[in-house]
């Protein structure tokens, strides 16, 4: 994504025991390294309670790799393995900082990467459970770690070294905790060194989507209210819950953690205006400005303008509410549908549905933008069938089958005027070619390289909990959560949701694709 230099630093991972590094970040590291992508004197070092020597996080790791890398190669290890390194201290405890300091000075040393200041550059990953990121990212800043001030007034910034955080989703849990980490984070470091990563932004359907809306003329023309009836966007998943539900889903559900973080960032890049140029600070800006444009719903639109759902019991799986963990009385969703609208000149009077859910039909990750029918249908005395034909519809379709579709009309061939849809199909793997690589390693180089295009601005994140907040703490929405049959589409309420202010030629329905339908 991006022609910045990549320079090398210390990884230093917080939570290095836990399941994200090893099913995901050390995985993408390896990828990237097979691929010979990653600067040769790059490092890691792995923080964690747990009590582990360098060459026992190495062979976990090594078991981790093997199972979740999609092209491991046995030959490629040793090398990589070097890399790796591990220091055992509670991150959350000062007393952890100083031999952590001295181990960071060590490897810089070590591998000839120390700047002014006797430190390498720093990559700090915040792997760790969400009530952990202000206390550790307050013991990074007064353990001296972060030098960003002497940086930037320095004579040759170039010369001293860099800090940068990434840190995983959720940011907060509503607006006011995610004001609190904001500023805790920028107690520490400069807003352009915070890294609030996304991996749905490291999907390659998702970033195509502004070369596809900015680099073809034949789209933008039409991106607008005059030719657009609705868009929707889904993510829907076929797996329930099962055990994230006691350390992680009863206190998040659907809308907190997919609707407002993931599919809110997709809907941006969907429908912001185009930016100035391909810059990190460009494509913010739009974001933010569109995410401002978002209507605050009121309390009493809310039951009419959202769905809650909770998958029930099946052959295969208790009922949600069944599951290990689960605090009934929090009537946490599993499925969510909102229907938001943006309030501003390209997208007046258009709405958007968003939903995602657990055991749904089919794993679905997808954009439907759904355009109006033509004002004239000059070919409707001709028959039933050629007065109501469907109007255009383009599919953006991000996972399981990553491609773009676009269903137009046109005439069967024979004698007399028969009309038909067709779809122009492009299949982004077969058309490209190239590896399918896991999100999290080109967005783990972006932050090395310093561009945040794929990342998120605080406020991006304040204004999505803006949006999300009033929603979420709405008790008649909450006290009406419908439930749904495993393997379905959801509850029959979303369906009215979408269906309700359709006009007469065109009626609204989520796009649920049967089983023999690519998208």
């Amino acid at each position: 994504m991006s022609s910045i230099a990549i320079e090398p630093c210390v990884i230093v991972i917080f939570g290095a025991s836990g399941d994200l590094t090893g099913r995901k970040l050390i995985p993408a590291l390896y990828d990237l390294y097979r691929q010979d992508r990653l600067p040769e004197k790059l490092c890691v070092v792995g923080v964690s309670r747990t009590t582990m020597t360098d060459d026992q996080f190495r062979e976990k790791m090594l078991t981790s790799v093997r199972q979740f890398s999609a092209h491991f190669d046995e030959s490629k290890w040793p090398e990589f393995a070097k890399r790796l390194n591990y220091h055992t201290g509670d991150a959350a405890k000062l007393d952890a900082f100083p031999s952590l300091t001295i181990k960071v000075q060590q490897l810089g040393r070590e591998r000839g990467m120390l700047k002014q200041g006797d430190m390498p550059n720093v990559l700090f990953y915040l792997s760790v459970a969400p009530s952990l990121y202000e206390p550790i990212i307050g013991n990074i800043g007064a353990a001296g770690m972060v030098m960003e001030g002497h940086r930037w007034c320095s004579l040759n910034p170039e010369a001293m070294p860099w800090q940068r955080i990434i840190v995983e989703k959720p940011f907060g849990t509503d607006l006011a905790t995610t004001v609190s980490l904001n500023r805790a984070l920028g107690r520490v470091f400069e807003e352009e060194s915070i890294f609030r990563i996304d991996h749905y932004l490291g999907k390659e359907l998702v970033q195509n989507i502004l070369v596809m809306r900015f680099a073809n003329t034949i789209f933008e023309p039409l991106w607008n209210s005059n030719y657009v009836d609705h868009i929707q966007v889904t993510a829907n998943e076929t797996v329930g819950v099962g055990s994230r539900a006691a350390n992680f889903y009863d206190e998040a559900g659907a809308i907190r953690d997919m609707i407002q973080s993931h599919l809110l960032q997709v809907l941006c890049m969907v429908t912001m205006e185009p930016p100035s140029m391909f810059h990190a600070d460009a494509i913010m800006r739009e974001k933010i400005k569109l995410l401002a444009s978002c209507r605050e719903l009121k309390e009493s639109e809310i039951p009419h303008s959202a769905v809650l759902g909770r998958y029930t019991a099946g052959p295969k799986n208790p009922a949600y509410i069944d599951e290990p963990g689960v605090n009934r009385a929090r009537n946490t969703e599993t499925f969510g549908a909102v229907k938001l609208h943006i309030d501003n000149w390209r997208w007046s009077g258009v709405p958007f549905y968003i939903r995602s859910g657990k055991m749904m039909a089919t794993k679905l990750t997808e954009i439907v933008v759904q355009f109006k029918k033509a004002p004239h249908n000059m070919f409707a005395r001709i028959s039933p069938e050629a007065a109501d034909r469907p109007a255009n519809r383009l599919i953006i379709n991000i996972a399981p089958r990553e491609g773009i579709s676009l269903r137009i009309e046109g005439k069967v061939p024979g004698a007399g005027l028969s009309i038909d849809s067709a779809k122009l199909d492009l299949d982004y793997l077969q058309r490209f070619g190239g590896e399918v690589i896991e999100a999290y390693g080109p967005l783990i180089l972006d932050a090395i390289r310093g561009d945040r295009i794929l990342y998120k601005h605080k406020d991006e994140v304040e204004h999505g909990w803006r949006i999300f907040d009033p929603i979420l703490h709405n008790q008649a929405l909450r006290s009406q959560i419908h439930d749904y049959a495993p393997g379905s589409w959801g509850p029959a309420a979303s369906d009215a949701l979408i269906s309700a202010g359709s006009s007469e030629s065109l009626k609204r329905v989520w796009h649920n694709p049967v089983a023999t339908e690519v998208r």
